[in-house]
Order: structure tokens, then sequence, then C-alpha cells
């Protein structure tokens, strides 16, 4: 009996795939395990196997077309079987996304869009969404495109740079044609499923297709304009002693409103130059407001007295400042770490450590190790080896659960110019100090270049922070959530220690411990704290 073959959810946020290549023709057998085709989800390219047997009767999408998850991408039966009935009862590919579509949108849009019969099919176009880059992405930013409206592209062409939170990653077409439409110009952005290009065969008109996308726009603008003309009469009408400060009914666009508002402007005394007198943007910024004369004083002169005024010199300020858009990736540290925050009930716990056996045992590992070792490097593998002891700290607070992690991935904060990135130094514990050195170092070259992909900064069961370099003797982080706790490590200073009875110098470097009170209470975090403090302080025996 025929039996259909759908699209898997392949990761916890992926709500299509594409199919990246088929493995499989109509009439070739196919048995359960055999490779089937790839499938590109929102993080990877992963290999889809079946888990039925039998003859492949039907394929539904084509190499390059998106389709929504549980959307009947193949038929699987007996040769000559008779498939049709399935294909009938189940939604296609298009009908599903279709679907998706229609449920985003207002009860008009829903309306307009079934009763137009223009898809992208229909045309014989495809259009090129704005995609899911990131787990935590929400809208991207168009860095460049690497094309404009008339070239001819193919189906592995990266037509743009898109900016995320994390990193800028290119978009690829997925189809062959020539580039038909642009949504948006370099610089903007645009929300996840967004449209942003489409392509097609040359020539082909795509506005009835943009305007099915507009409908719920496109109707609401006679209203706007209705309103516009309503202002106007009332402007026409209203009486010549209304108060000149009130500006609110002048004709102007927002933007021009609000650079008037800024620069404390009166609309009032500014001449429109776009139709009917409208003010727009460049009427406010050439704006130069007339020089007004004091009247003439009536009042007499003071009468001199013997007492001398002291005379200060006149010094005139401007104030001034500049603005630039919030990047994507500054846009989620704010929302991640304000979730965190706000959710999270922190408390900290601060402990000194004794490095003066830690900076003898990193010059003789730096004499003989094949990549420098850091004292960055020497903690992060400390921690790694003291939370496999404490798996109550290597923990993650799921809401009705508490997840204890029993692999240790440490995130190690990155400061790069547009935020900060935590990379994943997985199964830490088990990496030798020389390992970790040049992962971190990889991660770091990366991150400044912007080349981290997902699979580096996702998973991470507990974060280090180090500010010491920068020479900062102690601080306190916000958790990286869903981690349990996060490791604040300050400078190494040289301060006067007590030994034997006696003060001499001492090389002490102070570490925080941050917690979610959720998952971590107060004795567990400073037992733990209590071995990351033997491990430093007799780093023989992390070799171990």
């Amino acid at each position: 009996m025929a039996e259909v073959v759908r699209m898997p959810k392949m990761s916890d946020t992926m709500t299509e795939g594409v199919i990246a290549k088929w493995h499989k023709q109509v009439g070739d057998k196919v048995n359960s395990g055999d490779l089937v085709a790839e499938i590109e989800t929102d993080k990877a390219t992963m290999d889809f196997e079946s888990y039925q047997e039998g003859t492949l009767l039907y394929i539904g999408p084509k190499e390059g077309e998106a389709v929504a998850i549980d959307a009947v991408i193949a038929i699987l039966g007996e040769p000559g079987e008779d498939f049709q009935a399935l294909l009938n009862d189940a939604p296609q590919a298009e009908e599903v996304t279709e679907k998706k579509e229609v449920e985003g949108s207002n009860s008009s849009g829903t309306e307009a869009a079934l009763q137009s019969n223009v898809t992208p099919e229909s045309l014989g176009v495809t259009v090129i969404t704005m995609p899911l880059l990131s787990d935590t992405m929400t809208e991207g930013v168009i860095a460049q495109w690497n094309f404009k409206v008339g070239d001819t592209i193919k189906s592995d062409d990266s037509i743009a740079d898109v900016e995320t939170d994390k990193a800028t990653m290119e978009v690829t077409a997925y189809a062959d044609g020539t580039l038909l439409y642009v949504g948006l110009e370099a610089g903007e952005a645009a929300k996840v499923n967004d449209i942003i290009a489409i392509v097609g065969p040359a020539g082909t008109d795509v506005t009835p297709l943009l305007n099915q996308k507009a409908a719920p726009t496109s109707q609401a603008a006679p209203a706007e304009v209705k309103n516009e003309s309503k202002v106007e009469a009332n402007v026409t009408t209203e009486n010549k002693a209304t108060d000149v400060a009130d500006d609110s009914r002048v004709k102007a666009s927002p933007l021009a409103r609000k650079i008037a508002k800024d620069k404390g402007i009166n609309l009032n005394e500014i001449k429109g130059s776009a139709d009917g007198g409208r003010i727009v943007k460049k009427d406010v910024e050439s704006y130069v407001p007339a020089t007004k004369v004091a009247p003439a004083s009536t009042t007499a002169a003071p009468v001199a007295t013997e007492t001398k005024a002291i005379t200060l010199p006149t010094f005139v300020g401007e104030e001034r400042y500049t603005e630039v858009a919030v990047s994507q990736m500054r846009k989620t540290i704010a929302r991640r770490l304000g979730e965190s925050l706000f959710t999270a009930p922190h408390f900290y716990l601060t402990v000194s450590i004794d490095m003066e056996n830690a900076m003898l045992a990193r010059t003789q590992i730096n004499e003989v190790a094949p990549v420098k070792v850091s004292f960055n490097d020497i903690v992060v593998k400390a921690v790694a080896v003291a939370l496999k002891k404490h798996p109550a700290v290597n923990s993650s607070w799921k809401g009705d659960k508490i997840r204890f992690n029993e692999h240790t991935n440490i995130g190690v904060a990155m400061a790069v110019e547009d935020g900060l990135l935590v990379p994943v130094v997985r199964f830490a514990d088990g990496k030798s100090l020389s390992h970790i050195s040049a992962e971190v170092k990889d991660f770091a070259q990366k991150a400044k270049t912007k080349k981290l992909t997902p699979a580096d900064w996702e998973g991470s069961t507990f974060t280090v922070s180090n500010l010491g370099m920068f020479g900062i003797d102690e601080f306190t982080s916000i958790i990286n959530s869903p981690d349990g706790a996060i490791l604040s490590v300050g400078a190494i200073q040289q301060v006067p220690v007590v030994k034997n009875g006696t003060v001499v110098p001492g090389n002490v470097m102070k570490l925080t411990l941050g917690c979610d009170h959720r998952v971590v209470d107060g004795a567990t975090g400073a037992q733990f704290l209590q071995t990351l403090k033997a491990l430093l302080e007799n780093p023989v025996r992390l070799l171990a």
C-alpha cells in the first residue's frame, strides 16, 4: 500500500526545509535507511533517510524549493500503484505554505489571498525570503547585495550578505534565472520570512504578486488620505486667531515633524516645498530662523554704584551628539540579557585565588607546549574539571524541570566590535590545555571576522567571562541563559598577603560566581568555588 513521505522537523526551530538535492528518482527502489534527499534546514544541510520501503512513485518539490514541515514531499508504494487518492487527501507543499501565510495575515489579507490566483508558481518565479540564520534571529540587515536587478544568477550564487544578531552570513538564491525584484536597500532590515528578492525568467512582471502581498497595507491607505484631507480642510477654515505656537495642524511628514521637534523649531515658521505646501525633511534641515531684533528698552539705566561688577568671559557651547542604528547583535544582547537579569534571580559569590603556582606552571607548560597557553585557558580547564564534581552548578533551568548536564561545554565570552559573542569549547574537561588554547584562538579570529557559525555558539552549559586583561580587579556578569551560572574572572594583582604569619608580596586573582538561585543554592556555589580554588592553586592536578 502506498505511503506518503512528509517533510521532517530536523531541528527545534525549523519551520520549513529546502530540498537541496534528490538522491532518488521516480521509479527507483527505496529501502529503509537509504539516503533519499539532502534537506537544508535553518541551521545546516542534513541527510534525509527513508524509514519506509517501496518504489518511489511521486516527487513533489523540486530541488531548491522550500517546503513546510509535514507537507508531502514524496510517495512510496508498489510499481504502478495508483497514489492519486493520497495526493487528494493530503495537503501539498504549496498548500501547507499558503496556509501558513494565510494564518499570519489579518482577515482582509486572508480574504484577498484566497480570492487571488497569483502565486509564485503561476508566474514561474522563486520568492526569496529573509532566512532564519540563527536560533535567536528575528530580523536581518542587508549588509550588501552581490547582484542588481536584471543580473542573471545561478542557484548556488550568494545574492546578498545578511547581518544577523551574531554574524554576517551569505544568502543563497537556490534558483536559476534573472533577479527581477529587490525588496530593500543595503543597510535596511527585514523580518524573518519577509520577501527580500524574486528570481525568475527575464521580463516577468511580478507586480501582481507584490500587490497581493501588500494587500492589507493598500487597503489601509485610503483611510489615511481621507484623514489628511480632513486636516487640510480644518486648517483652511480654522480661525486665524489660533495660537501660533501650535503647529499640530501644519501639513508635514512624520520625519519632518520629528526633526523639527528635536530641534525646537515651530513648523508654522517653515514653508513647505512638497505638494500642497507639505513640509518635508529637507525643508526642516535647510530652515534658518529669522534674526529677531530686541525691542528698545524704555526703562532708564540704573544709577552707577561704587561697587565694581565682575566681568566673566563669554563661553558659547554647542550641544552635539551622534546616533547610530542599533545593530542586530546589540538588539539580541539587550533582549537576551534583559530576559536573563529580570527573570533569573541572580546572586554572587567571590573568592580570592593565590596564583603563584599557576604562574609558575604556565611558564613551564609554555616551554614545551605546541601552542602558548593563557591564564584564561587554565581557568576554562579548571572550571570544566570542577563542574564534573559539582553537576548541580552545570545545570539549566527549563521552566517545569531542571536539566543536570553530564557534559561540560564551556562558553568563552569574547568582546567584538559590535558587542559580545560566546563561542563554546565542547567537552573541555577531556581536552588538554594546548587543545583548549588552540580552539579559543581560532574562535577569537572567527569572531573578529564575523565568521562564527551557529554551531560555534550554541549548546553551552556554563560561561566564563574574563576582563582581567583590561585590568579589571573584579566584576559581576549576567548569566548566559539558560545556563545556571557564569564565572567572572578578574586581573592578577600584586598585593601584600600573609604567609606563615609574615606579610609578603603575592599574586592574587578574584573570581566571582554568578548563580541562578532557581537551580543553584548558595552552599552549592560555595563548594564549587572551593574545588575551583584548589585546582587553580595546585594546577598540577589539571594534568593528572
